[in-house]
């Protein structure tokens, strides 16, 4: 059987705006139409290329997920501090989602979107959320390591408080433009891992 044509759009770049729509409109928000619109295709090209609105879904975050976790392990593993490192990325992170009209992050809004029965869903999202946990266990691994951590705090359970904390600023961003909401709660988490 020989392959199909090739694609007369890039499948890249049609699924990073499919991401985009999922962001700003979340699963059960987003209708296959307003996909379509978005990403410059027909049905059958995006029923072809990447299957139905969950098949579609699920590809949208993986690669939202690849792209945030890359980044934020490269501004964590940047030289220097790790602790400063962190403290630079929750500013980055603060100031992202004061702003007015933040979207957040697509894996919250949508974990807080979906059925919770939806076993498969949920799996792919906790994965995620993981992936997030284990970024910020890294740092936090090298700060311990290198004294920068407060005495008897485990690295595992302050990167799964920073996963929660910045899920929970990335919600409340979108409804709240008060900078010092996230900014107090990232100084209050600093001031309890930094070593005096």
């Amino acid at each position: 059987m020989s392959p199909g044509p090739e694609k007369q759009f890039d499948t890249d770049a049609a699924l990073e705006r499919a991401v985009q729509v999922f962001w700003a409109r979340g699963y059960e928000g987003t209708s296959m139409s307003a996909l379509m619109v978005a990403m410059g295709i027909g049905k059958k090209s995006l029923y072809d290329t990447y299957g139905n609105k969950r098949s579609l879904f699920l590809k949208a975050v993986a690669r939202y997920t690849d792209l945030i976790v890359t980044d934020l392990r490269n501004r964590l593993q940047r030289g220097g501090s790790p602790l400063d490192n962190l403290r630079r990325l929750l500013c980055e992170l603060e100031s992202g989602y004061a702003k007015a009209g933040s979207q957040g992050c697509l894996l919250g809004t949508n974990a807080a979107d979906f059925d919770t029965e939806d076993g498969e869903v949920a799996e792919i999202l906790r994965k995620n959320l993981g992936r997030l946990e284990e970024a910020f266990f890294e740092v936090l691994s090298r700060a311990d390591q290198e004294g920068e951590l407060r005495d008897g705090v485990d690295p595992r359970d302050l990167a799964r408080m920073l996963m929660c904390l910045t899920q929970g600023a990335a919600l409340v961003g979108r409804v709240i433009d008060e900078r010092t909401i996230p900014n107090s709660a990232f100084a209050s988490a600093m001031a309890l891992l930094e070593a005096p």
